[in-house]
């Protein structure tokens, strides 16, 4: 989901990794001065002339197809080089089935390069995390973000930084951190949400709007304002406000337009290519830069304590510092916010969602004594009531369970041997990868009754309280909900992000009355374009009407 473990995602498409590691979407075949499958230049390779070169290199990695004995079996693809990519990339969770009832539990697949061994039984998900010593999951994140953002890399190992990046985010994301952002946070979300550009100038008149369009402003102005805080300037005139709403306003759209070309980026492709793309990120990272974050205040911790590390252990110039603010930034909306799109809808579109989610919020506020008063705004909820809230939490799982398509990978030291529930072991390769798909453990009807079928009480157990028990084949799963990621590579900013999940439907459900614009509407696909990335967008917005109720 959010998207915060070595700035990228803890899990990410494969295409992205491999680009990463070769340091082009088509690496060794046809970059000279790529990677190999054996971590090699190829540039001799392609100084080569003729016609003899490329049947050698081709011989070179047809060679390296061949399963050997004790390893998974292997699936090449059609297409030299690339192998299976296209096919995986077209649908990942359809290829994947298909080749799990045709090969069993783990398979091979050459994909752009690389042998990827994809493990499809949830019970050895936990194996693979139990050798965590032989797998590194840091190495793409480190050289996806460099790319994909511009900034010098911040793999200690590199030399550039001396920042240990999870250790900052745990520090400042979770446990005592989390009370100051949630508190932000609840402030922020009701300033925007209630300004008068969000509503009609009578009370009672319907607002229209799509719902991922006001996910989007409310959730990005919000969580914005929170991490990057509010300008220094004390001056409170119309004239300064609206400044200030400008500058959300073009980080929005900037963010946006660079939102659009980031798959083709982590897929390899130059910035450079996408002009608009391209400019967008620079002008992001103007805003980033700390001569113009000093002059703010309200910055959350974890921006002011990554603003004095990039300034004591790196030594990045001024904008590169900047770059990776940017990345913070991208990390912290770009799975929120259809995240956010994905539980408002289902939720309006759910009578008995809806009716149970808005009775919960209101025991909640009158049970601390709280006034839902949109003209003085100041509903609080503390961590503890957040906690205590598992309607919600139903509501939002099972939407992220229905939209996120993320990929978790990790890729081998050495060659080891992989130990599974099943008492089997598979030889595995140095660089080989191992992936995890989610999806398939979301879309199983074996652990989710009717798995396409939204119940936004799926994950609450016969007492309403917060269901962990679910089963595949009569064993009850350890892991059955992956939307975060797995072990080491856990999302930090999970709770914080389910957190304002919750807080912003909090605040609708007391607020507004919603409703659908075509009550019959149905759910729109996924765009599976961002397959990898974690959680889906919609391929199309769905239109809703809102007002203030009537207190």
């Amino acid at each position: 989901m959010q998207t915060w473990s070595s700035v990228l995602p803890s899990s990410g498409p494969l295409w992205w990794d491999s680009a990463a590691a070769s340091g082009s979407f088509w690496g060794s075949a046809g970059v000279p001065g790529g990677l190999g499958l054996d971590g090699q230049s190829t540039a001799p390779l392609m100084v080569t002339k003729g016609l003899a070169s490329q049947s050698l290199l081709l011989i070179f990695q047809l060679v390296l197809c061949f399963r050997q004995p004790g390893e998974p079996p292997v699936e090449n693809g059609w297409i030299p080089y690339m192998g299976c990519a296209l096919q995986f990339g077209a649908n990942p969770l359809e290829f994947l089935r298909s080749r799990q009832k045709k090969f069993g539990h783990i398979f091979t697949c050459k994909i752009a390069g690389r042998f990827v061994h994809f493990l499809c039984d949830p019970f050895s998900y936990h194996s693979v995390i139990r050798q965590g010593r032989h797998l590194d999951w840091k190495k793409f994140h480190f050289a996806a973000s460099a790319k994909a953002f511009g900034h010098e890399s911040m793999d200690p190992s590199h030399g550039y930084t001396t920042e240990n990046l999870n250790k900052t985010f745990l520090k400042t994301l979770q446990g005592n951190a989390l009370p100051s952002l949630i508190e932000t946070m609840m402030e922020n979300l009701q300033s925007v949400m209630l300004q008068s550009n969000m509503l009609k100038s009578s009370s009672s008149e319907w607002e229209v709007d799509g719902i991922f369009a006001f996910c989007y402003k409310v959730m990005f102005e919000s969580g914005y304002l929170t991490l990057f805080g509010k300008e220094l300037d004390g001056d409170k005139t119309v004239a300064r406000q609206q400044a200030e709403k400008a500058l959300i306003l073009n980080a929005l759209e900037n963010f946006k337009e660079f939102d659009k070309i980031f798959p083709a980026l982590v897929a390899g492709l130059p910035i450079h290519v996408f002009k608009s793309g391209h400019s967008a990120r620079e002008n992001l990272t103007k805003t980033m830069l700390h001569e113009k974050l000093s002059k703010r205040t309200k910055i959350s911790d974890l921006i002011s304590l990554r603003m004095q590390l990039n300034d004591s252990l790196s030594t990045f110039n001024e904008l590169s510092k900047a770059r990776t603010h940017v990345a913070i930034l991208w990390a912290s909306q770009a799975n929120t916010l259809p995240a956010t799109f994905w539980t408002l809808f289902y939720l309006i579109r759910c009578p008995a969602a809806l009716k149970a989610a808005t009775e919960e919020v209101k025991n909640v506020f009158e049970s601390s004594n709280q006034k839902v008063d949109p003209k003085d705004p100041k509903l609080v909820l503390t961590r503890e009531q957040l906690d205590d809230m598992p309607v919600l939490d139903s509501i939002i799982k099972e939407a992220m369970r229905l939209s996120s398509a993320s990929l978790n990978v990790r890729v081998a030291k050495g060659d080891f041997l992989l130990h599974l529930d099943n008492m089997e072991s598979y030889r595995i390769r140095k660089d080989d990868v191992i992936a995890l798909y989610p999806q398939m453990l979301h879309f199983d009807p074996e652990i989710y009754e009717d798995p396409l079928t939204y119940k936004y009480d799926r994950f609450l157990d016969e007492k309403g309280q917060e269901k962990t028990c679910f089963y595949r084949g009569g064993r009850r799963l350890r892991y059955y909900y992956m939307p975060f990621g797995s072990g080491v590579t856990k999302c930090p900013g999970r709770f914080f992000a389910v957190h304002e999940i919750k807080q912003f439907l909090s605040l609708v459900l007391s607020y507004f009355e919603m409703e659908l614009l075509d009550s019959e509407v149905k759910v729109p696909p996924l765009d599976q374009s961002r397959a990898g990335l974690g959680i889906l967008q919609p391929t199309y917005d769905i239109d809703f009407k809102y007002r203030l109720k009537t207190q």
